[in-house]
């Protein structure tokens, strides 16, 4: 390889910038002689796999197996082993909690000079969560029938425990009213899409039958899907609140139950879920209780 290591005077510098909705960009500078650097650890690394005519495996002299390597894919492999702990520095230093892990962009990217990249991610919304069994209370008293609204007969049976539990998420939904980052609402329109053709293509349907089957374009599918997740959003952030306040948690055995039954019913679930698991559970309980207030 030539050693084009740097004139650049090295400078690693982070810029954070926050907007509004709660969306966190952070800039990050990295010197050439650090990107440098990793590019030839991973060039070597990758080298021990590369097969050169003539050579054995891993063998041949370095600069014919880096000939051989796509250079796009050895910069991103490079790139991927030193953000993580400018992003996690970047966290400490300027006391973030980000919602979701950041997405990359690359800004500028030369040989011999400086690179630029952006992280973009958001943090949760703050927001005042107030008398929350009150607000659900009150939706109850609209909702459901009691005796001084009229007739009986119109609705004499006690309500289902799915009519209650839509009465509490109802009632949490409209009464909260927080701004939410875009990247969240994007990450959650994007998850629903794809879930969507994956469900659309094994009944052996194109996405333009789908639509014309619900007389919809697909801007105005994404639209709904907008709507439906920013309301998801909100719903899961205040559970996630009330969860704190309350001090609701769930214990190793009913993860476990959850992962033994969700394998029973032939679901594939892993043990890296076991985190979004337990928020899964703990934010069922919130609902449970806010049901009970019905």
């Amino acid at each position: 390889m030539t050693d084009k290591r740097t004139s650049t005077k090295e400078k690693k510098s982070t810029v954070l910038a926050r907007q509004d909705d709660g969306t966190v960009q952070i800039t990050f500078t990295i010197p050439w002689a650090q990107i440098y650097k990793k590019r030839e650890e991973t060039v070597k690394e990758l080298a021990k796999n590369v097969e050169v005519p003539g050579f054995r495996k891993g063998k041949a002299p370095l600069e014919k197996a880096e000939a051989r390597l796509d250079k796009q894919f050895v910069l991103e492999r490079a790139l991927s082993q030193i953000l993580p702990t400018l992003v996690a520095d970047s966290i400490k230093e300027h006391k973030l909690k980000p919602a979701i892990y950041p997405k990359f962009e690359l800004l500028h990217a030369h040989e011999d000079e400086n690179w630029q990249v952006r992280a973009t991610t958001a943090e949760l919304p703050s927001f005042q969560l107030g008398d929350y069994g009150k607000v659900v209370k009150a939706r109850k008293s609209e909702d459901i029938w009691t005796p001084e609204k009229g007739d009986p007969k119109a609705k004499s049976t006690e309500p289902s425990r799915e009519q209650k539990e839509n009465t509490a998420i109802k009632a949490i939904s409209d009464h909260y009213n927080f701004t939410i980052p875009k990247i969240l609402i994007e990450e959650e329109i994007n998850s629903r899409l794809s879930s969507l053709l994956e469900r659309i293509e094994k009944l052996g349907l194109s996405l333009e039958s789908y639509l014309a089957s619900l007389k919809k374009t697909a801007g105005e599918l994404r639209a709904d899907y907008r709507a439906q997740s920013e309301r998801a959003i909100r719903l899961d952030i205040v559970l996630g609140a009330i969860a704190e306040k309350e001090e609701i948690k769930v214990s190793e055995e009913e993860i476990a139950s959850f992962m033994n039954m969700a394998k029973a019913s032939s679901q594939t679930v892993s043990d890296d879920q076991k985190s979004t698991i337990g928020s899964f559970l703990i934010k069922r309980k919130v609902l449970e209780k806010l049901t009970s207030l019905v």
